[in-house]
């Protein structure tokens, strides 16, 4: 009986809920998250008045409500991915633009970074990846604190023979998965701390970012290729491949990783400009230069160290 109720789950994700039936359960779980959720929904706000500051309140409570509802329905999409099979994958994503990127760094090098974002359904692409091109990604990613919830996205994240590098300490691994010939992916979107991490430019602000994707494409003369999932305006997801990122080598490698990092997180940013309401604007991406716009966050790191 048992099995069966587990067999009844599988079949009722992986074909018994549509697109659509999918795409409203997210939206409402967004909703619920939207008015609900008062912390990070007061982060996306300042984040978005900040880079925005022309924007009118009622469009950064219009695209603050997207931001959640793109949230929702990923959060659906990252459930049912768990239970689909190759084809599926393959119907559910389709390819936007530049499909010839990816496929001549794999093979006409030894190694490929792959660096993406916290937008669209970022966790679909890592999946595509082997799907489509029939190579396997090595993914750097951080544990989650919750032990149940680690174990169900470590077996989401590697299925069809991906797998998984602990963010903790990675530099050594990732630059020999590359130098193995693999593809290493990697989001580099989120702010980092000080010792970790190099000043850049983003969004005309200054940013902390990991410098990491630049010193394994250094250290391997391996190509770079942006990678991003989008969501269309029917909800379907489509694979957009930006060229290689040109990488500078010098003399200094201190000032080659900053100029790749800035380079790297320069498409970034144009991508999240084309599409501002499917990134996570609930990271305190600026909080180490302008601490001020984070100040709940502030008070509790004071009340921590009282």
């Amino acid at each position: 009986m048992k099995e069966n109720r587990k067999k009844d789950r599988k079949k009722l994700f992986a074909g018994g809920l549509g697109k659509g039936i999918v795409c409203a359960f997210g939206k409402s779980l967004g909703f619920v998250l939207y008015y609900t959720d008062f912390s990070h929904r007061r982060t996306v706000r300042r984040n978005l008045k900040f880079i925005y500051p022309e924007w009118k309140d009622e469009k950064i409570r219009r695209i603050s409500k997207r931001v959640f509802k793109n949230f929702g329905i990923t959060i659906f999409e990252i459930l049912q991915m768990s239970f689909l099979k190759n084809k599926n994958i393959l119907s559910n994503i389709h390819i936007i633009r530049g499909e010839e990127h990816l496929r001549n760094a794999i093979d006409e090098s030894n190694g490929v970074v792959v660096v993406s974002a916290h937008i669209g359904n970022w966790e679909s692409a890592a999946l595509f990846i082997p799907c489509y091109y029939g190579h396997p990604v090595i993914s750097v990613a951080r544990k989650i604190d919750s032990a149940i919830i680690n174990k169900l996205a470590l077996k989401m994240r590697t299925r069809f023979g991906n797998s998984i590098i602990n963010k903790e300490g990675a530099l050594p691994e990732m630059t020999r998965t590359v130098r193995n010939g693999n593809i290493l992916a990697i989001l580099i979107d989120q702010s980092t701390t000080t010792s970790e991490g190099v000043e850049i430019d983003f969004f005309g602000k200054k940013a902390t970012a990991t410098p990491a994707a630049a010193m394994v494409a250094l250290r391997c003369k391996s190509p770079v290729i942006p990678a991003f999932c989008i969501r269309g305006k029917d909800n379907k997801l489509g694979i957009i491949i930006e060229p290689p990122v040109e990488i500078t080598r010098t003399k200094s490698l201190r000032n080659d990783l900053i100029t790749n990092t800035q380079t790297m997180n320069d498409v970034v940013e144009k991508i999240i400009r084309e599409y501002p309401d499917q990134w996570l604007w609930m990271h305190k991406r600026w909080k180490k230069f302008y601490p001020d716009l984070y100040p709940d966050y502030q008070a509790r790191r004071r009340r921590r160290r009282e």
